[in-house]
């Protein structure tokens, strides 16, 4: 079993300092690292600079884990917590949330090595918060299929375990289809189910909603490409 430890750092969801929504203690801690596995470099880079690293990124040792990444490709980074602690960077907000470093958390869990979650900003949870919705009982969905019957059958399954257990359902989507996928809630969903929309959040232009779908249709909004978070709770 390793000594060393994988430490989840969690980054910014929004443009700006992150010691505004980074605790200090988890800006100290990934001061203290040296290696780092990231989603993506120069992202990381720029992060780790405005965290307090600026001048010292040349001296540090970074191997990437994204979509791309393969099983094997993800098995041969556990030889660095042989020789080191590691930090674990995703593009935004909780690593392994929705997150391709998970099945880097996966392998040190089988393994035994230990796995630090650090305190940060999660997008989801904020939404929860503000939405106004259900907070008692909620599930994640993760993202919902990209083409448009598939996504519409996926809403009304959706709906429906919402409406069955009185479960808050929150879900996520690439930017650039926020608004295809608005455009097929408002389309496929009850009028009464009420439909949050959290978008930029942490960001001064963030925008949080709840409204019913009926009252959606009235006035649609141009969501664009803002990283969004949309939860729902049906009758």
């Amino acid at each position: 079993m390793s000594d060393y430890k994988l430490y989840l750092i969690p980054s910014p969801i929004a443009e700006g300092d992150p010691a505004e929504t980074i605790p200090a203690g988890t800006l100290e801690r990934l001061k203290s690292l040296r290696v780092f596995v990231v989603e993506e470099l120069r992202t990381a880079r720029r992060y780790l600079s405005a965290a307090g690293l600026k001048g010292h990124i040349e001296e540090l040792e970074f191997h990437t884990l994204n979509e791309h990444t393969s099983p094997a490709e993800v098995q041969a980074l556990l030889p660095l917590l042989d020789r080191s602690d590691v930090g674990l960077i995703s593009e935004a907000g909780l690593p392994a949330v929705a997150d391709p470093g998970a099945s880097l958390v996966a392998l040190c869990q089988q393994k035994g090595i230990e796995v630090v979650p650090l305190v940060g900003p999660s997008s989801l949870m904020l939404a929860l918060m503000a939405s106004g919705l259900d907070g008692q009982s909620f599930a994640f969905r993760g993202y919902l299929p990209a083409k448009t019957e598939e996504r519409r059958n996926a809403l009304r399954g959706v709906e429906k375990q919402s409406a069955q257990f009185r479960q808050t359902q929150l879900f996520i989507e690439t930017p650039y289809r926020n608004d295809s996928l608005l455009a097929d809630m408002l389309q496929t969903l009850s009028p009464a189910t009420r439909l949050c929309i959290a978008a930029g959040i942490g960001s001064p232009e963030a925008f949080i909603r709840t409204k019913t779908v009926a009252d959606w249709r009235r006035k649609v909004p141009a969501i664009g490409k803002v990283p969004c978070v949309f939860l729902i709770l049906a009758k």
